[in-house]
C-alpha cells in the first residue's frame, strides 16, 4: 500500500484545539516541532483517507528523524490506524515559533507485521 500526499497548508495556528496549542507551548522549541508535525501528519491521514483513523505516530521507529531549525524529515516512521501499524515517511516545516505547519509531504506505506511489533518499541 503506498499513498502520497503533499499539502501545503495555509490555516492559522489557532485551527489546532486548545489543548494542543496549550500542551506545545511548553515545549522546548525542538519537541515543539517534532510533537506539531506529529498531529498535523495524524490530522492529515485520517482527513485524506477514511480508512484510516490514525492516532499515534512514532518518528524514528525505523530511522533517525533528521531535524532542521524549522523543518523535520522522518523517513522512518510509523503511524497506528484502528490498531494496526502502518510504516510512514514525512517531511514537515513549521513557521520559526513551530506553531503553524507550512508544509507537509507524507507517504504511507506497508502494514507492519505485528510479529515485528515488540523490535521497533510498536504496542497496541
Amino acid at each position: 500500500m503506498t499513498a502520497l500526499a503533499s499539502v501545503t497548508l495555509g490555516f492559522p495556528a489557532n485551527a489546532m484545539d486548545n489543548a494542543l496549542r496549550a500542551g506545545l507551548l511548553k515545549l522546548d522549541p525542538q519537541t515543539r516541532l517534532e510533537q506539531r508535525c506529529d498531529a498535523e501528519v495524524l490530522d492529515r491521514i485520517t482527513h485524506d483517507d477514511r480508512k484510516f483513523k490514525a492516532d499515534r505516530v512514532v518518528a524514528y521507529a525505523f530511522a533517525t528523524p533528521e531535524m532542521g531549525a524549522d523543518a523535520i524529515r522522518s523517513p522512518g516512521a510509523a503511524f497506528r490506524s484502528k490498531g494496526q501499524w502502518y510504516r510512514l515517511k514525512f517531511k514537515c516545516q513549521t513557521a520559526p515559533d513551530h506553531m503553524q505547519v507550512l508544509q507537509l509531504r507524507y507517504r504511507i506505506g506497508d502494514e507492519i507485521p505485528e510479529a515485528d511489533w515488540a523490535k521497533y518499541n510498536l504496542y497496541d
